[in-house]
């Protein structure tokens, strides 16, 4: 499942002028990615501050998050520092895989300053893709970035259980060719 912050999903069914942000819609979308079929179960909260307590639950189960802020809109980058410590306190996990969006990349006024934006992307070490839900511009490649991302994430943690059961495997000969002598 994927959680995602904010409107970009509009474009998957549809761009609409009219954005009406409810409590959750959900999208699913079946997609070939490096040659891999996946599903995409994809979430949109839009961000509603009343719904926490669900968000969490959602976070819970998230493999991968998008974290979407408007570009005409400063006050949505600045709430995503915040989205991304509650998703990785829910998460339990300092390695979570998000991709930073920028939308509405297509209107020619700007309240954020991109520079920033790439800074923050580069500190979270998350990529950082601008998408325009009204021409769709980016939001295929923002969906197939966070799916690489979690296939990333996902290679890393089974190649660290892999060295672990290793680990463990070589103690467990290692104690029973020891002697203790009390």
């Amino acid at each position: 499942m994927m959680y995602l912050q904010g409107s970009v999903t509009d474009s998957i069914v549809g761009f609409v002028e009219e954005y009406d942000p409810t409590i959750e819609d959900s999208y699913r979308k079946q997609v070939v990615i490096d040659g891999e079929t996946c599903l995409l179960d994809i979430l949109d909260t839009a961000g509603q501050e009343e719904y926490s307590a669900m968000r969490d639950q959602y976070m819970r189960t998230g493999e991968g998050f998008l974290l979407v802020f408007a570009v005409n809109e400063s006050k949505s980058f600045e709430n995503i520092g915040s989205y991304r410590e509650q998703i990785k306190r829910v998460k339990d996990s300092e390695e979570v895989p998000m991709v930073l969006v920028g939308n509405k990349c297509d209107l020619p006024q700007r309240a954020v300053d991109m520079r920033v934006v790439q800074e923050t992307a580069k500190s979270y070490g998350i990529p950082f893709i601008e998408t325009s839900a009204k021409t769709r511009m980016g939001v295929d490649d923002a969906f197939y970035t966070l799916v690489r991302e979690i296939r990333k994430y996902k290679e890393k943690v089974a190649k660290d259980n892999k060295k672990r059961k290793s680990r463990k495997a070589k103690d467990k000969v290692g104690h029973r060719n020891k002697c203790v002598i009390l």
